[in-house]
């Protein structure tokens, strides 16, 4: 059973940075791919970044292509989303899940329980 629990949430200012964290066991690499997705209020679940485990392949939403990173650490299980030059809007609940190297929530088998960023204006 794929467990993922999120950290590195909080209150950031605009033009702030952020890095959220995922730590992943359970047999993640059964899953080729770590995602992740954000949801505010009242709005639809939505794509973020993606990342392989295996070759590190990735791709981003458009709104957030430039100012966010995502990466993994193979040898600690561990999957990050770096978050430069925050803007209000990226206030959500973020979430990381595993499963297939997909822009659409669907195609995630395994969540964790999200972790609130706030970006103050």
């Amino acid at each position: 059973q794929v467990q993922l629990v999120e950290s590195g949430g909080g209150l950031v200012q605009a033009g702030g940075s952020l890095r959220l964290s995922c730590a992943a066991s359970g047999g993640t690499f059964s899953r080729s791919a770590m995602g992740w997705f954000r949801q505010a209020p009242g709005k639809e679940r939505e794509f973020v970044a993606a990342v392989t485990w295996t070759y590190g392949l990735t791709r981003y939403a458009d709104y957030v292509k430039g100012r966010f990173t995502i990466s993994r650490d193979n040898t600690k299980n561990l999957g990050y989303l770096q978050m430069n030059s925050l803007k209000p809007e990226d206030t959500a609940v973020y979430y990381c899940a595993a499963g297939s190297f997909s822009r659409g929530h669907g195609d995630y088998d395994y969540w964790g329980q999200g972790t609130q960023v706030t970006v103050s204006s």
